[in-house]
């Protein structure tokens, strides 16, 4: 300021000053730059004279570090607000000592960017998820008019939240604002970054990331990051996430087996207690107790395997065709893969395109063609739906051979996924890979020539016993 008063900014360098000065510095050359020719010479003092009668500055005295920040989110809470994250950064770096201000906004704005580069929403999210990882103690109950607690307050406002916590979080000096964001933030946002690519393509160590991704449980990424600490090597950071993303793929695929939701808010309430009990948990202690977690679970794949005159087990239905597609997904790849075949998980899970892939049943919807076994057309449906009678097939093979009985079409499963090839003979035959699976895994596969109401018993119990290897609990007790 004093360079530009005593008219020496052709001597000033900003290089090395701090960004607010060297957006001061800048501006300034765009006021000379962009200043109207009309108000030049002779105009330029009645223009003074104009300015100075109609522009009022306000000082505002902050007598303490709560009023200054009170004033600047209040005064940027007007017109284009600033967004959490600004108001978020505006307070840290303001408790930091000036003379580390520079660095610790260089790496915020590089991250930050690193976020929004993904998507719109990353950025907030990632905060909330950090937040509620590592400080999050209580959550609204479930009552009427309860009031919002910290999980709740990271949700709608993290900024704020964190300056309302700043003593219980250990914000209490200048060096531990620092601190705050060069190892804490740097080391979360790294951490969020590496769960977003693997929840975006399969990453070899991280599956279980990209199959609750696909799930669309947004609510992984918070118990992703409550185990991992600042001091954890990469290979104990990449065993803590498998471990954590094991666990929620095995519960989601348990609950929907059992009919049960997974939304947000229905599973929000377990995953804040799960959060908490894992928080800082190191590696062998996490897996144990996740482990203790699923052998607490009510309800597995047996509960809903069996059927009576009243269920037919697990089995599609209009609400949940997408998830039994997810999960006749990974059923066929694990089959796959076992055999010693190249992973498509990628190409059974799309749902968009002309190549897409689609729920067949095996039993075309013809009454007519199994009255012998169902009186009723009802019954008839109930049992085409179960999981057994459903195969995961490309679209153009649906739309050619889909309404065919079974006998003219079974040989034409040959051609296709691995799972559907069991139908056929020809599938034992000269196939090695799909033998030893099946040594190894003790599955009960056979071959079908005619698909009545016996067959599609036997395989709904090959099905959910494809289902308890591909979800086995016993992997995080290893």
């Amino acid at each position: 300021m004093n360079a530009i008063y005593s008219n020496t900014l052709d001597q000033f360098d900003p290089a090395e000053c701090p960004e607010s000065v060297q957006n001061l510095f800048k501006r300034y050359g765009d006021l000379e730059e962009n200043f109207p020719e009309e108000l030049s010479g002779g105009a330029l003092p009645y223009f003074a004279d104009w300015l100075m009668e109609n522009v009022h500055l306000v000082e505002i005295t902050a007598y303490s570090d709560d009023d200054a920040y009170t004033i600047f989110e209040t005064m940027n809470d007007r017109g284009l607000s600033l967004s959490p994250t600004d108001m978020l950064k505006g307070y840290l770096l303001a408790n930091m000592e000036e003379g580390r201000r520079l660095e610790a906004n260089k790496l915020w704005r590089k991250r930050v960017l690193q976020l929004n580069d993904i998507g719109k929403d990353v950025e907030p999210d990632f905060f909330k998820a950090w937040m509620r990882s590592q400080y999050a103690l209580k959550i609204r109950q479930r009552k009427q008019n309860a009031r919002p607690e910290d999980f709740d307050r990271i949700g709608t406002e993290f900024h704020r939240w964190v300056r309302d916590a700043s003593n219980s979080i250990g914000l209490n000096s200048p060096d531990r604002f620092f601190q705050f964001v060069d190892r804490d933030f740097k080391f979360y946002s790294r951490l969020y970054l590496m769960c977003i690519k693997a929840s975006n393509r399969l990453i070899e160590g991280l599956e279980p990331i990209f199959y609750n991704a696909k799930l669309g449980f947004t609510l992984q990424y918070m118990l992703l990051l409550a185990p991992v600490r600042p001091g954890d090597d990469e290979e104990t950071i990449k065993r803590k996430l498998w471990s954590v993303a094991r666990y929620v793929d095995i519960l989601l695929a348990w609950r929907l087996w059992n009919f049960r939701r997974i939304a947000y808010s229905t599973m929000q309430y377990t995953m804040f207690n799960v959060m908490k009990d894992i928080r800082g948990l190191e590696l062998a202690d996490l897996r144990s107790t996740l482990y203790a977690r699923l052998i607490d679970e009510a309800e597995n794949f047996t509960n809903n395997s069996d059927y009576h005159e009243d269920n037919v087990g697990f089995h599609v239905h209009q609400q949940n065709r997408f998830f039994v597609h997810c999960i006749l997904a990974r059923m066929t790849n694990f089959i796959e893969t076992r055999s010693g075949m190249n992973s498509r998980f990628t190409d059974y899970v799309q749902t968009q395109g002309k190549n897409r892939y689609e729920v067949e049943h095996i039993w075309a919807d013809h009454h007519d063609r199994h009255s012998d076994e169902f009186t009723h057309e009802s019954d008839f449906r109930k049992h085409r739906n179960r999981i057994g009678g459903l195969l995961l097939l490309p679209k153009s093979f649906n739309a050619s051979y889909g309404d065919l009985p079974y006998g003219e079409k079974q040989p034409h499963y040959f051609g296709q996924n691995l799972l559907a090839q069991s139908l056929n003979q020809q599938a034992y035959e000269r196939n090695p890979g799909f033998l030893k699976m099946i040594e190894e895994t003790s599955l009960d596969f056979e071959a079908h020539s005619t698909f009545k109401k016996a067959d599609l018993d036997a395989r709904c119990k090959l099905y959910t016993e494809i289902a308890k290897q591909v979800w086995n609990p016993e992997e995080l007790n290893a």
